[in-house]
């Protein structure tokens, strides 16, 4: 296998993060980095060098690095997608020749979107790999290995709850629903729903197989809504949410149905930006006939105490754990989170693919569904009722559809006072 030159389109925070995966990725190296500003891709191009993990040329543009590069990863906002996604195109139609392309979850903000980008990418023939990190992570796949042999004599799982929680994003435009796309639902959602779907599924049967069927969710400012809350967000984002909130909990059952023995399966979603605990957490568990699993990515091997007097010499509360909130006390510490969330598996099976001319095993067609299934918990969290996913009619409205709290009109369904 030849080592795969990667161009990275943003140099925030989930690129570092995806730099940290790459250090434990064969067979791959960050050749190219592309950001605006570009000073965000002078410090990550430096930090890519200092490690080891490839040239990382800092270019001007896109299509200037797409020249340079075997395939490119988008981790740029949301709101910017197409735009970056129409250069990629347009620099493939004039000579670059791709690979692939990644892009970070979620795919877009919307269907309209979502179909936008697979139409470029289908017109110049790019292999496409969708990255959810969650699908990938060793205890989901640790626990679907060893429950192989009771799925195959007991059959498969009937419910799972999936779960992503923490204290809220790290960027203002993350809690900006017009520019996000929506609150935790559209950040966060997307996650839960997508393991949920995929730890459901029965063994060796591809990722899109069980049918969703309905999708009934709820919304809610809760934490963010509160006066002196919405007031720090107004102060440290600039972002206000007495205008334009977004919802800071979500909850929702999705139900799915087997189409080759009519087994309807059900999965549970709850996201949070309001958990303000030891940082983030990855909560997942699943029950079948007769059997069952648990993950808590907070369950750590790792446990550290720093008391007041050494926590006020150094706060360092991130070092310990993703959006963590606290520098002192009892700490749980992930010794190499990359890893416990999936990224480094996720990375290595896109280069695979590329390297053998297919998509990855989620690609952007699995991307849309997600999206599809994101944008139904919002219609139904709107309507106060359940989406029948069958009927013909909420399709057509699916592909149109635009949440009122991604238009920012949020006050209409958030109840802000």
């Amino acid at each position: 296998m030849q080592t795969l030159k990667l161009g990275i389109i943003g140099a925030g925070f989930v690129a570092k993060f995806h730099a940290r995966a790459i250090a434990q990725v064969r067979n791959i190296q960050i050749a190219g980095i592309t950001s605006r500003p570009r000073e965000g891709a002078e410090a990550l191009a430096k930090l890519v060098r200092k490690h080891g993990l490839g040239e990382s040329v800092v270019y001007s543009n896109i299509a200037e690095m797409a020249n340079h590069v075997d395939a490119v990863a988008i981790f740029a906002p949301n709101f910017a997608r197409i735009e970056i996604v129409e250069e990629i195109v347009h620099a493939v139609q004039r000579g670059a020749n791709l690979k692939g392309i990644i892009c970070e979850k979620p795919l877009a903000r919307n269907m309209p979107e979502a179909r936008r980008m697979i139409e470029l990418v289908d017109s110049v023939s790019l292999k496409t790999a969708y990255f959810e990190n969650q699908v990938f992570m060793k205890p989901i796949r640790a626990q679907l290995a060893q429950l192989a042999p009771q799925q195959k004599i007991m059959g498969s799982l009937l419910l799972t709850r999936s779960s992503e929680e923490h204290g809220g994003p790290h960027a203002a435009w993350f809690w900006d629903p017009t520019r996000q796309g929506g609150g935790v639902l559209s950040d966060m959602g997307c996650h839960s729903i997508a393991v949920g779907w995929y730890t459901l599924t029965p063994p060796d049967k591809p990722p899109m197989f069980l049918e969703p069927v309905s999708v009934s969710a709820d919304c809610a400012l809760l934490k963010w809504g509160l006066p002196q809350w919405r007031t720090q967000l107004l102060e440290k984002f600039g972002v206000d949410y007495t205008k334009t909130p977004a919802e800071d909990f979500t909850t929702g059952i999705i139900t799915y149905r087997n189409p080759e023995s009519g087994q309807r399966v059900k999965a549970q979603f709850t996201n949070s930006w309001m958990f303000d605990k030891q940082g983030l957490r990855l909560f997942m568990d699943g029950m079948g006939p007769g059997y069952a699993f648990e993950i808590n990515s907070l369950n750590s091997p790792l446990q550290i105490f720093i008391g007041d007097i050494a926590a006020e010499a150094a706060a360092n509360s991130e070092l310990a754990l993703e959006k963590a909130t606290a520098s002192r006390g009892l700490l749980s510490v992930q010794p190499n989170e990359a890893d416990l969330y999936g990224y480094p598996d996720e990375i290595e099976d896109a280069v695979a693919a590329f390297d053998a001319g297919t998509d990855a095993l989620l690609s952007w067609r699995y991307g849309l569904e997600i999206t599809k299934l994101v944008m139904a918990a919002y219609l139904s969290a709107e309507r106060q009722q359940t989406i029948d996913l069958t009927d013909p009619g909420n399709q057509k409205e699916l592909e149109t559809y635009v949440p009122l709290i991604q238009q920012g009109k949020g006050r209409e369904v958030l109840y802000v006072k």
